[in-house]
């Protein structure tokens, strides 16, 4: 299903199902904002997908996310009153106490500027918001609940618009001083490509869907043939989503092929430095791209991280997020609820 796809999917539970206590979640990206209500358990009640305003400023933004609230709610049988309490998953620079989002290049028109994200939100669905980093909350959903769960310390790997990362250390989610995990800004190859966060030859320059897209339009330009625009207008999509990639790949597109494969090998060095450093047991792929392209390029990611690996005979699995494309919004929702005894 493509990222940018309205969906209201039919997980509504029996009318008898107890919905005096669920809590919302959102997952908030580039082309799509992805939205749960779980019950205590993390299960998942009701969802929605919407497109994200892709000329919206902020408000329009928090519009479109209570948007897609709205319609997991009615799936899973109940409002967004009525929900206990909502967690916004985000990019960019998340002050969880103040409930602002700043430095967001990739939703809508963007923005710099703190912007009260939890306030504008709580007006509308009168209820308690809280924010997080989007691919922390991500990795902390499948520790709970998915691919992680035999491990006690894992690296997230989310490979979508952009590359980024979240941390679980000895069963406690690490976040540093709050922007640990970015590993789509170490420098794979310094005075490299540029990236997106303007600086040179970071992992995200080379693997990131939309420095993969640029990259793309800028070969085109110069002449090379590709069915990537072909596949994005065919579909009505104004950006290359991770279905387009996938089925350029599957065509053997030699550009599509090329961009994938240089994006693998960067990956691959990141991430195997990352091991090195930290030695955690096991690698979590998730994101547009990683959960697109499954279990086929995890395992390409991990053959690109042996060169590199300190200790090759202790080289981690790396594994496809379990809970798939919701990983983000059940973690987010998880956010909301209170910590477990």
């Amino acid at each position: 299903m493509d990222e940018a796809t309205s969906v209201g999917t039919g997980e509504t539970k029996e009318p008898s199902h107890d919905t005096s206590k669920v809590w919302g979640g959102i997952d908030l990206g580039g082309t799509k904002i992805e939205a749960v209500v779980i019950d205590e358990a993390g299960t998942v009640l009701g969802r929605a997908r919407h497109p994200t305003p892709g000329d919206g400023d902020p408000s329009d933004v928090v519009q479109g996310v209570y948007g897609a609230l709205k319609e997991a709610a009615q799936a899973a049988g109940t409002t967004p009153q009525r929900l206990v309490g909502v967690g916004v998953g985000a990019p960019g620079s998340v002050n969880a106490n103040d409930g602002t989002l700043a430095h967001v290049g990739n939703v809508g028109r963007g923005w710099e500027e703190p912007y009260p994200v939890a306030a504008d939100l709580g007006d509308l669905v009168g209820s308690r918001v809280v924010l997080g980093n989007d691919v922390q909350v991500a990795v902390a959903a499948e520790y709970r609940l998915g691919a992680g769960r035999p491990y006690r310390s894992i690296l997230g790997l989310w490979w979508g618009t952009g590359v980024g990362g979240g941390l679980v250390l000895d069963g406690v989610p690490w976040r540093g001083r709050g922007a640990a995990g970015e590993i789509g800004h170490m420098v794979v190859k310094p005075g490299g490509a540029r990236c997106g966060c303007g600086r040179r030859g970071c992992m995200e320059a080379y693997a990131g869907r939309a420095s993969m897209e640029r990259k793309a339009r800028k070969a085109v330009r110069q002449g090379e043939k590709t069915m990537l625009f072909d596949l994005m207008h065919k579909k009505g999509r104004p950006r290359l989503t991770s279905s387009i990639w996938d089925k350029a790949l599957q065509q053997e597109d030699p550009l599509a092929t090329w961009l994938i494969e240089r994006a693998v090998r960067m990956l691959g060095a990141g991430v195997a430095s990352a091991i090195n450093l930290l030695d955690v047991e096991a690698v979590i792929l998730g994101g547009g791209l990683g959960t697109r392209l499954g279990p086929a390029y995890a395992g390409r990611i991990h053959d690109a991280m042996s060169p590199h690996i300190f200790v090759p005979e202790r080289q981690p699995p790396v594994l496809v997020a379990e809970l798939g494309e919701l990983s983000g919004a059940i973690g987010a929702a998880l956010l909301s609820q209170p910590p477990m005894k």
